[in-house]
């Protein structure tokens, strides 16, 4: 991929040799220091040039909120970066078993991708963010906690047990065409916190049209394992049941771009964000390429377990969070602010 040599070469382009010879000594000695923003600069060129990593660009941006704009660098301006945190040599960080904490609601959240959920996200990401606020403007508001936990299938056991008091996010299956469906028997959902966009990605070097849903007829495609397919089924469609298409998983989405690369799926269809950060960061932006048009448009919702004596008193609670924050407008603040994080990498 050909990147535009940028105004203010000398960071740009030193930052791989930067971080392949540099010792951990030598790169540590540029942080705790404070850094002139150039023109073009982002969190993420910065955070690869004086950290020799993206992913820390998370600590920049919480360092220096009163400098930035919203995620953007202004230039002229001086930025603090601060060392992050160190992991012990030879000790693989290991996820510890989520615990409830010490608070009225307990929010567990799934996942670890920007800008939806994330330890090392502002706010611990998006979602994190828009229930924690909502919970705050609810009627008689309550003390709250967030975990985040990366394996759904314990999420979904542990919200069953009322271990924790709300999860999120997650797709509303149809329950109407799917009674059984465990989200559907054991869950109340709440309003839509955010739709997304399922989108289908595709090989650059290949015609692929999708006008109607009869194009996709007779085509495999790839879902990461997890991922919800009700979509593909619903009322008119019943792409698996009839057989119409081929659906391929594959562990994650990198599993699912491997698998388009090399000729064995026609596409891979995931969401906008999770896609699109997929193609950033193994830099396959020019081999693959996402279709105009979505597959579907997803809701994704906080869920809390039916057998919870409190259920509905919380579902009320954030329900009427999640309107206030829509009339006064800092949901659309919360969103933008968020999704500007993501979209700044591209």
């Amino acid at each position: 991929m050909i990147h535009a040599i940028p105004i203010h070469w000398p960071g740009r382009l030193l930052a791989p040799f930067v971080a392949l010879c540099l010792s951990a000594q030598m790169a540590a000695a540029l942080c705790d220091v404070e850094y002139k923003a150039q023109p073009g600069d982002t969190l993420f060129s910065i955070a690869e040039f004086h950290y020799g990593d993206r992913s820390h660009w998370a600590t920049l941006y919480e360092a220096n909120t009163a400098q930035l704009a919203g995620a953007t660098v202004i230039p002229g301006r001086t930025l603090y970066v601060p060392c992050p945190e160190a992991t012990p040599a030879g000790k693989p960080v290991e996820e510890a078993p989520p615990e409830r904490q010490n608070a009225d609601i307990n929010v567990l959240a799934i996942g670890d991708l920007a800008p939806f959920v994330g330890r090392n996200l502002p706010q611990m990401g998006l979602f994190p963010e828009l229930v924690t606020t909502a919970l705050d403007q609810s009627p008689s508001p309550v003390s709250h906690a967030v975990s985040i936990s990366t394996d759904r299938a314990e999420q979904i056991d542990l919200l069953a047990q009322v271990t924790f008091d709300m999860g999120v996010p997650y797709a509303r299956p149809d329950c109407a065409a799917m009674p059984e469906n465990r989200l559907c028997r054991g869950f109340h959902f709440s309003d839509p916190l955010m739709d997304v966009p399922m989108m289908l990605f595709v090989r650059a070097d290949r015609q692929f049209a999708f006008e109607t849903d009869a194009d996709l007829h007779g085509k495999s495609l790839c879902r990461p394992e997890g991922v919800f397919t009700h979509d593909l089924d619903e009322a008119g469609r019943r792409w698996i049941a009839d057989g119409k298409i081929t659906l391929v998983t594959a562990p994650d989405v990198t599993g699912c771009f491997d698998k388009v690369l090399a000729g064995e799926v026609d596409a891979v269809s995931v969401d906008l964000f999770v896609g699109g950060s997929a193609l950033l960061e193994n830099g396959w932006r020019e081999q693959i390429v996402p279709l105009e048009r979505p597959v579907s448009l997803v809701g994704l919702h906080v869920i809390i377990s039916k057998s919870h004596w409190r259920g509905t008193t919380h579902l009320y609670r954030l329900n009427a969070g999640i309107a206030r924050l829509k009339q006064e407008g800092r949901y659309e603040e919360i969103v933008s602010r968020h999704l500007a994080l993501l979209t700044s990498q591209f």
